[in-house]
């Protein structure tokens, strides 16, 4: 089962330092029939991205293509997150005029 749940995160990266996910940044947490519980976390940077519920019916994950990475937005940083509270902090009884039309 873990080579099936390896192979669907196979081609994608931890947002935070773009490294790949590899075995071990898959933890099953719990198998039942037709459900297995797991954990990802990335084994570079220590960046944990919570439980997955993985459910597997019919699909033949031999035969699974996985999409194309693309590049993602840079990562969010301190200085976005004091802007953002910034702004909504100066927020008046006009906020709604921000709100797109």
């Amino acid at each position: 089962m873990k080579k099936k749940i390896k192979k669907l995160f196979n081609n994608l990266c931890c947002s935070y330092c773009r490294n790949g996910f590899d075995e071990d940044s898959i933890i099953v947490k719990r198998e039942e029939e037709g459900l297995t519980v797991v954990s990802l976390e990335c084994q570079h940077c220590g960046k944990n991205f919570g439980v997955a519920f993985v459910g597997f019916t019919n699909i033949d994950v031999k035969n699974y293509e996985p999409l194309e990475v693309q590049e993602g937005p840079d990562p969010i940083s301190y200085d976005d997150v004091i802007d953002a509270h910034r702004f909504i902090k100066n927020l008046d009884s006009d906020w709604q005029k921000h709100l797109p039309k």
